[in-house]
């Protein structure tokens, strides 16, 4: 890879944000959706034999407590230890997040306040395939937990054995999850928004999936909610001469192992970094287990970006919105506040891209594809809807009751402003 300057980047290839535009994946997608609509689990029976080769009628649909309890027995102590620290720390960063219901009493009698209240019913997919996600879904339920959500649903593709990876069902059970059903992508999520005669429909999914998954929830968005539609992974690096390239190096494919469209970019001002980065990075290639992953994603989506300036790359960060953003500068925070567009920032050579995946607390479900601009992590407010509170004395309307009256008339709705004027005295 060479390293290029900014004037003369492709930052299209980079953003990819012709991903999910796609007219031929999305009438296939739409088809999936029609047929578990109104076949229900007979559909999810043949769609699953069909992509994922499971028989689901042998395999069961639904996890059972022993396949649980069996799960268990699989792990190690040093895993479960593990998953138990990390819940906790993601439950006490989320807890936080936590608002309650407020009422404003006036003067006049007048009560006006905002019932925040808890989804009923919620459904997160958890990705299989290449990869198998346990973080995925302590970072899914554990939020839901918090907000006070009762019915977690947890929906994944099946290994070929017709099972789940008993890691994944480790941290479901320690994470609140409430049932578990062995199916996976565009069938998975039409499970969750229509119901089916196993499957209760949900009130909102989350959770990340591939692209067949994110057209799935675009497409039923508006029969349920949804939290985002997630892209491929990102990461973008702003470093200075301070940072060390081995470690740059190992940041940027933390990355570009997830899948061969993940972005992996890394600005600097510092030509000699960015060429000794790049060398570290073929060099950390060699061995990796995901190379073949990590190389097409480095060589299709990677990049050493060279800028004048550290204001010139704080302001291509902000421009391209990355899901992950790595400050590795001598004095990061001084450069928080120049931050706009970000899922998350991670300070300094010792907060790795990997530490806020797995272990720190906040959420690693997160913007990608430049959407960070007007998407926030997923977070409690996710699992949680807003209803006002209207509770008016008589002597209030009496006040009011001509200036809303006026308001209406003016908008054309005469039944509105008699409403008003009918109890006026």
């Amino acid at each position: 890879m060479r390293i290029e300057k900014l004037a003369d980047m492709n930052l299209e290839r980079l953003t990819r944000k012709s991903y999910g535009n796609d007219a031929e994946l999305e009438q296939r997608v739409s088809d999936i959706l029609r047929r578990v609509r109104q076949e229900g689990d007979e559909a999810l029976y043949q769609l699953t034999e069909k992509f994922d080769r499971v028989n689901l009628r042998k395999a069961g649909l639904r996890v059972s407590p022993q396949e649980i309890e069996y799960a268990y027995a699989q792990v190690d102590d040093q895993f479960l230890a593990t998953v138990r620290q990390a819940k906790e720390n993601i439950y006490t960063y989320h807890e936080k997040q936590k608002r309650t219901s407020w009422f404003d009493a006036k003067e006049d009698g007048t009560v006006l306040g905002q019932l925040i209240l808890p989804l009923k019913r919620v459904g997160i997919y958890v990705p299989g395939g290449t990869a198998a996600y346990p973080s995925s879904v302590l970072m899914n339920a554990v939020p839901a937990v918090v907000a006070g959500v009762k019915e977690i649903v947890m929906v994944s593709p099946p290994r070929a054995d017709g099972t789940l990876l008993p890691e994944v069902l480790v941290a479901a059970a320690e994470a609140g999850v409430t049932e578990i059903y062995k199916v996976g992508g565009a069938q998975g999520i039409a499970a969750l928004a229509y119901g089916t005669k196993e499957i209760v429909q949900v009130d909102k999914i989350t959770g990340p999936g591939n692209i067949y998954v994110t057209l799935a929830k675009k497409q039923v968005f508006g029969t349920v909610d949804i939290d985002m539609l997630a892209g491929p992974s990102e990461i973008l690096i702003l470093a200075d001469e301070t940072a060390r390239p081995e470690e740059l190096a190992a940041d940027l494919l933390s990355q570009a192992e997830h899948d061969r469209l993940a972005s992996a970019i890394l600005v600097s001002p510092d030509r000699a970094l960015l060429e000794k980065t790049v060398e570290e990075v073929e060099r950390q290639l060699a061995d990796l287990p995901r190379v073949e992953i990590a190389r097409s994603a480095w060589e299709q989506y990677g990049a050493a970006i060279l800028v004048k300036d550290l204001d010139e790359g704080m302001a291509l960060a902000n421009k391209i919105a990355p899901e992950h953003f790595e400050l590795v500068v001598a004095e990061p925070f001084c450069w928080l506040g120049r931050v706009r567009n970000a899922g998350a920032v991670f300070l300094g050579r010792f907060s790795p891209e990997p530490v806020g995946d797995y272990f720190a607390g906040p959420n690693h479900v997160l913007p990608t594809g430049g959407t960070a601009r007007f998407y926030s992590p997923l977070n409690v407010d996710t699992f949680m809807k807003k209803v006002s509170v209207i509770n008016y004395s008589e002597n209030a309307l009496n006040r009011d009751a001509e200036s809303i009256a006026h308001f209406a008339r003016r908008e054309g709705l005469e039944a509105h402003a008699r409403a008003v004027e009918a109890r006026k005295k």
